[in-house]
């Protein structure tokens, strides 16, 4: 008889493709993890992965159980939701994906809210700026901002949100007014690593007018330090500037973008209704959170 915890412990190996990684997520060492799938495998009958020098790979057999063991997950995962349902709150761990600007000044309101109206519930915010890959369960959504051009996921758009060039009051002090996109020549712009850049809707260099990024990083909060300590001047998420006072908006009429937040999730999970209700919480909390945080800027302004 198979046992669901090895089924649960296939999985992870399956989903992060090495015995360490799955130790990782299931709080257990590589050792144990691969002891469970020792015994998973004499318990089948049959070798489930084949390891190489690039992790452990599914075997024929490994694929053939891939499907089922997952649809035993979704089957665990739907009892838990409807006993949570009953009950009219949320519970369980729920994981989310996002890029760095909206994982350091949208999620932390969001996730806290959430977390305080269903006590029962803990969220894990992985903020990396790259795609996540949804197949291999780096998380239970993600928030990206284009949607994705293949794969099995159900999109949904969130919301839109504005950004504008800024700089510290400092650095304006120090240099010649900036009165239009002429005056823009000769500033050090601090922007993305151009070949680091992993979704084309984050190539803000040509709205600047310069040529090359002076101060370059591949995260938001380090580009946001960058201009709060005076070094240059760099296109800014509106949502984020209420975090950075010493920040001001530059030909905000001239120089301004609007870009998207979508939110993604394995195909799957369409029959989860806790999470098509949790999609649709988030939803509305960033949407809020962005709402408000730009309408502070405005009144500030």
């Amino acid at each position: 008889m198979v046992d669901w915890d090895d089924l649960r412990v296939f999985l992870a190996v399956a989903r992060a493709e090495s015995l360490s990684g799955a130790g990782r997520g299931l709080k257990l060492d590589a050792a144990t993890v691969g002891r469970r799938i020792a015994r998973l495998e004499a318990a089948l009958g049959a070798q489930l992965f084949v390891k190489s020098p690039q992790g452990y790979a599914l075997a024929d057999a490994g694929a053939r159980l891939l499907p089922h063991a997952e649809q035993a997950e979704q089957a665990l995962a739907g009892a838990a939701e409807a006993l949570g349902a009953s009950a009219g709150h949320f519970s369980g761990q729920l994981r989310i994906g996002a890029p760095d600007g909206c994982a350091n000044y949208l999620l932390p309101q969001v996730c806290a809210a959430l977390c305080d109206a269903h006590p029962g519930l803990e969220i894990q915010i992985v903020a990396l700026p790259r795609v996540f890959n949804l197949s291999k369960r780096e998380a239970d959504m993600a928030i990206a901002v284009s949607p994705p051009a293949a794969g099995r996921m159900t999109v949904q758009k969130l919301t839109d949100y504005r950004l504008h060039l800024a700089a510290s009051r400092a650095y304006l002090a120090r240099h010649a007014a900036i009165n239009s996109r002429a005056d823009l020549a000769g500033h050090r712009v601090i922007g993305y690593i151009p070949d680091m850049i992993f979704d084309k809707e984050l190539d803000y260099l040509g709205v600047t007018g310069a040529e090359t990024v002076g101060l370059a990083s591949n995260s938001v909060p380090v580009q946001l330090m960058a201009l709060r300590a005076g070094a240059g001047l760099g296109i800014v998420h509106d949502f984020a500037l209420p975090f950075a006072p010493e920040l001001v908006r530059i030909l905000p009429a001239e120089v301004s973008l609007t870009r998207a937040f979508w939110l993604i999730r394995h195909a799957d999970d369409r029959r989860s209704d806790r999470l098509g209700r949790l999609a649709e919480a988030l939803g509305q909390g960033i949407r809020r959170e962005v709402a408000r945080l730009e309408a502070y800027l405005v009144q500030e302004g």
